[in-house]
């Protein structure tokens, strides 16, 4: 199976699951059935939230859900059943080692769903624990090699958090912006080259926002290395940051050829869910803010593109909300 994809993405994430339920209820497992049933609701009303985008102009052929089995089934089987791109999580939750989520029967799970993409999130920091990144890494080639045996597409998630050492080269921990700056930009290159060397070959890397496009530059440089991996792509993810930081992200990665998009959670539908739960917004106030902060991230993406070298990004016309 070829490497690689050929469209641009923009993908609306709500896979998290154990920060999910903690964030917006302050609950931890196990769950009541009816804190499941509020989860639920929640994951449903984020789709509506982006169904209301496509139907404003969001592109329909490039514009994708990550949403997760154990509160999100139903989603997943209506996004699939409309058309979407559908992107769904390997990885058990909140682990800060690599385990698939349902053990060895992780392939029966992908079989049921049929997503477009199996994305797995991974914590990996060359300078941290080498015997962790190998554990890591035989796992993660194992699930490489199936995927891409049973014609799938592998969708990775890369997180490089620092070590303490790390921050502290930086003046402590009360400065991880200048460890975003100076140094992970470097590390996420080394987990690149080493996951490759390891037999980990994803067709799409979901890359922490980097401030410069020269530092996207040189992530793409290396996702690309080696000509099976040519048409190897990057997105940005959002990391629950702010949404002006995130637009920085975007706009440093839109001009490089090799990232065609997003995968964004948080920094869309965190604030707005707050509100919905607690009260203070109503559901279509709620739907209506989700699909606004989406579609502005695909603008301000594609308007980005299109100022510097452009990526393979489509047009997009977007009305406004009434």
């Amino acid at each position: 199976m070829k490497l690689g994809y050929a469209k641009p993405l923009y993908v609306m994430a709500f896979d998290h699951r154990a920060s999910f339920s903690k964030d917006l209820f302050g609950a931890t497992a196990p769950l009541s059935p009816e804190l499941k049933a509020k989860v639920g609701d929640t994951k449903d009303l984020i789709f509506e939230g982006f169904e209301r985008a496509v139907a404003r102009g969001a592109p329909r052929s490039s514009a994708g859900v990550l949403v997760d089995e154990q509160f999100g089934s139903a989603v997943a089987r209506k996004a699939k059943q409309a058309g979407y791109l559908l992107a769904m999580p390997v990885e058990r939750s909140g682990q800060d080692e690599f385990q698939f989520e349902y053990g060895d029967d992780f392939a029966e799970h992908i079989e049921a769903f049929d997503p477009d993409f199996s994305k797995v999130l991974v914590r990996y920091n060359p300078g941290g624990d080498r015997e962790l990144n190998l554990r890591q890494t035989r796992k993660l080639a194992l699930l490489s090699n199936w995927l891409h045996a049973h014609g799938r597409k592998f969708l990775f998630e890369l997180l490089v958090p620092a070590t303490p050492g790390q921050l502290e080269r930086c003046g402590g921990p009360e400065d991880e912006d200048r460890y975003d700056r100076e140094i992970r930009p470097a590390l996420v290159v080394q987990a690149l080259r080493e996951l490759q060397e390891g037999a980990v070959e994803p067709d799409i890397w979901k890359i922490e926002g980097l401030e410069t496009s020269a530092d996207c530059a040189r992530v793409v440089e290396q996702a690309r290395s080696g000509a099976a991996r040519n048409e190897v792509v990057c997105i940005v993810l959002g990391r629950g940051a702010r949404f002006e930081r995130v637009l920085k992200w975007l706009a440093a990665a839109a001009v490089v050829q090799g990232f065609v998009g997003f995968a964004v959670g948080r920094t869309e539908w965190l604030e707005a869910l707050k509100g919905y739960v607690s009260g203070e917004r109503s559901r279509e106030e709620t739907i209506a803010n989700i699909a606004d902060r989406y579609l502005r991230m695909i603008r301000a993406y594609l308007e980005d593109a299109r100022a510097g070298t452009p990526t393979d990004a489509s047009a997009i016309a977007v009305t406004e909300a009434p």
